[in-house]
């Protein structure tokens, strides 16, 4: 599993332009003017990973499969999209499929790229994207707890517990606090995340700089930054015209390229691993002379379901996984020599896969 993250800002911001560079295509349309991006746009991209290329070196695999991300450029929005001006329904339906919202926020100055709120104030940006979020999830919170009524009259359980947490957002909301500001019990997990509220999704700040300010940042992304630790969201820093010019360039050329702007990774790389951080996700491998492959598993997922990722059969009948950690798997030059230093280890059902692990599954077929 990889994740799928929307890509949402406010007109001219440099969404496209990012989403474009990402991607690696032309296929959401980058123009200053605001709706240039009419449905939403998805591209998958591989997600970077060195260790996974070692792996395959010394296992001499056939094959390299990376796991994988999925960005959705999604409409830009106005003031007034949760009352549908703009493409504000739309915008609004396409954010509830996605795990987690990238806002891009306009952290440059350019007289030739005009801001649709004619000022360059990205808090206020982030604060109208929100605001936006928040109303919808209020009307919707409404809307269900009407049709809940009967329901919780007549006891049913399901229903009791979803009129609780409704309520409990709704408070939130109600007092300027996004539906993610709650801390939900581990029980309620679950009911939580299928009640989908908008503002409940995890947000990661994109601040997108002028070239120049890429290594560094500036005043405004230093304000962004400040924001996002206060509210345990994520945020990078990002140059989308870097991005664009560096997705034209073959991989040596961009390693020199990302050198003289003073930078050590592409942005793609930074925006990939905050976003892992953001959803608490980790990568374990499986390695052999056919393929190295990659697979996303969330921080505290035990051997079983993490087998469960490759095939619902590896869950079900799950014995046990052979297990290497990747410093001994590439300290040992692989399998046959992380066995002679004593480091291959079998697990049972009660193992918490660790990020990095090269893991064998074996199962009753």
């Amino acid at each position: 599993m990889g994740f799928r993250m929307g890509i949402v800002g406010l007109p001219n911001v440099g969404k496209s332009t990012l989403f474009n560079a990402l991607t690696r295509t032309a296929a959401a349309q980058a123009a200053n003017f605001p709706f240039c991006t009419i449905e939403p746009n998805v591209g998958d991209v591989a997600v970077p990973d060195a260790r996974l290329d070692k792996l395959a070196a010394i296992a001499g695999s056939k094959q390299i499969i990376p796991t994988r991300i999925t960005f959705v450029d999604i409409a830009g929005l106005v003031k007034g999209a949760s009352k549908g001006e703009g493409l504000g329904n739309q915008f609004l339906a396409n954010i509830r499929e996605v795990d987690a919202i990238a806002h891009v926020l306009r952290c440059f100055e350019d007289g030739d790229i005009t801001h649709v709120e004619g000022r360059i104030d990205p808090l206020a940006d982030a604060e109208t994207i929100e605001t936006e979020l928040m109303i919808a999830d209020m009307e919707s919170i409404e809307r269900r707890l009407a049709n809940l009524s009967r329901k919780v009259k007549g006891g049913d359980k399901d229903a009791v517990a979803q009129e609780r947490l409704l309520k409990a957002a709704l408070v939130a909301l109600e007092a300027g606090r996004p539906a993610r500001s709650l801390t939900i019990a581990e029980d309620d997990r679950r009911a939580w995340d299928m009640l989908q509220l908008l503002s409940a999704k995890p947000v990661l700040y994109v601040c997108n700089v002028a070239e120049a300010e890429a290594a560094e940042g500036n005043a405004l992304t230093a304000a962004v930054a400040e924001r996002a630790e206060a509210e345990g969201a994520g945020h990078v820093v990002i140059s989308a015209r870097i991005e664009e010019e560096l997705s034209q360039l073959p991989a040596d050329e961009a390693a020199e390229f990302l050198g003289e702007m003073g930078l050590t990774e592409a942005g793609l790389d930074r925006l990939i691993r905050a976003g892992y951080e953001l959803l608490g996700l980790q990568t374990y491998f499986t390695v052999g002379p056919k393929e190295a492959r990659a697979w996303t598993i969330t921080r505290g997922t035990m051997a079983p379901q993490a087998a469960g990722v490759i095939h619902g059969d590896f869950e079900r009948g799950f014995i046990r996984a052979e297990t290497i950690a990747y410093d001994d798997y590439i300290a040992g030059n692989g399998e046959a020599g992380a066995r002679e230093a004593g480091r291959f280890r079998v697990e049972g059902k009660g193992y918490e896969v660790k990020d990095g692990d090269v893991l064998h599954f074996l199962f009753n077929g």
